[in-house]
């Protein structure tokens, strides 16, 4: 009897913990705890908490370019693995998430340029609702199961990485504001270190991460931003066995990429993008009212995610499998697909880091774009949600009508 009290329910915080909403759900509570905590009496010890120093950066520095590369890592470590051995590794297969993706960033951005004309400030935020937040979205899709086809999932996962990637781009494109050459090159050696040690047949783990430290702390100097030295150094870890063979069955055991991958698996979903959530998402409301809801940038982010994901999303897939350019994946009907696309309004992580670095100095546009991703966010997760909710699901191959 004491072992069923006692099994039963680790077990299932076991089997909560593996899930593949587990993520998603972790970071929606923590984002719903920071705004609860950020307009209760403890405000004030809250927000001091993030700006005290440990050491050369404030808390929420070390969150942000700290912990958040190793997000990055595993960003890199998943765009590099679907491009060479995944859903992205055959062009064929690259043609509908990767112009979905492209219209999903590209439409957002004109709709948040359109909604912020004139106003020089806000025009940096264009990149924010571009973003798609892969733990959200993707953790919305597990808990609809099976209504979900597998192939609309893997859709999603595609699409997310290429966007990601397509962020990545941006933020070392358009928010680095000075470069320090000396150090840029110091990055830039780090790199080819990296590249000749997986060249050389390297295949232990800890000299990759060991050289990414040292590039992380060169980038940082350097002027951009910190997290890219996470994606450099996933895309230097090698995928392919100590005899050149690609893993097979998602074999990690002799893929250092993999294993590297799946240790972060559980350690990202679960505390580098909660404690990122509790620290960026906290708004307090005090003081909000009808002017901050209808600001440009909350207008312009909230509509980005809202309705320019959906349009874009959706309107270049539909486009791209009407003129055969890409088959429409299986088992799903043109609803579903229409669901999927508005979840990629989800825009949370990546929109909120973007913001941060659009605004660094500017804690009122700051809470102008925190307040355009809830609205935006929530409102595609619902309608998203509910669309593949009662979509209906299309016939198995030769049943009859």
């Amino acid at each position: 009897m004491i072992k069923t009290l006692i099994w039963r329910p680790l077990q299932r915080l076991v089997d909560f913990m593996s899930g593949s909403a587990t993520g998603g759900l972790v970071l929606m509570g923590t984002a719903v705890l920071a705004i609860i905590v950020a307009n209760s009496p403890y405000a004030p010890a809250y927000f001091a908490a993030w700006h005290g120093h440990i050491g050369p950066l404030s808390a929420l520095h070390w969150v942000n370019d700290g912990l958040m590369a190793v997000f990055f890592l595993l960003v890199g470590l998943e765009i590099k693995r679907e491009f060479i051995d995944g859903e992205l590794a055959s062009k064929r297969l690259r043609v509908l998430p990767g112009l979905a993706a492209l219209g999903g960033m590209v439409v957002p951005a004109l709709l948040y340029l359109l909604v912020n004309r004139g106003d020089t400030e806000s025009l940096r935020g264009w990149a924010i609702p571009s973003a798609t937040d892969i733990a959200f979205a993707l953790g919305v899709a597990a808990l609809l199961g099976s209504r979900v086809p597998a192939s609309l999932k893997a859709f999603l996962a595609a699409l997310a990485i290429i966007d990601d990637l397509g962020a990545v781009v941006i933020i070392a494109l358009f928010y680095t504001p000075d470069i320090q050459v000396l150090y840029l090159g110091l990055s830039s050696l780090m790199v080819l270190v990296m590249v000749s040690m997986n060249r050389l047949g390297v295949r232990h783990l800890w000299p990759y991460l060991l050289s990414g430290s040292v590039l992380w702390v060169f980038v940082h100097a350097s002027g951009v931003h910190a997290t890219l030295a996470g994606v450099a150094t996933a895309l230097c870890v090698p995928l392919r066995d100590a005899q050149g063979r690609l893993p097979s069955d998602g074999d990690c055991t002799h893929s250092p990429l993999l294993r590297l991958e799946h240790s972060l698996h559980r350690l990202v979903p679960l505390t580098v993008l909660p404690l990122f959530g509790f620290a960026n998402a906290g708004i307090s409301f005090s003081g909000v009212g009808v002017e901050q809801w209808l600001a440009a940038t909350t207008v312009g982010v909230g509509l980005g995610l809202a309705l320019g994901k959906l349009v874009g999303v959706f309107g270049t897939a539909w486009l791209a499998i009407r003129m055969g350019w890409a088959a429409m994946p299986g088992r799903a009907s043109m609803t579903q697909l229409f669901g999927t696309a508005l979840l990629c309004g989800i825009g949370f992580t990546m929109s909120l880091f973007i913001g941060m670095l659009a605004f660094p100095v500017h804690p009122e546009l700051q809470d102008e774009v925190k307040l355009g991703i809830l609205a935006g966010s929530v409102m595609a997760g619902l309608a998203g949600w509910l669309v593949l909710r009662f979509a209906a699901r299309p016939l198995p191959a030769g049943q009859p009508a």
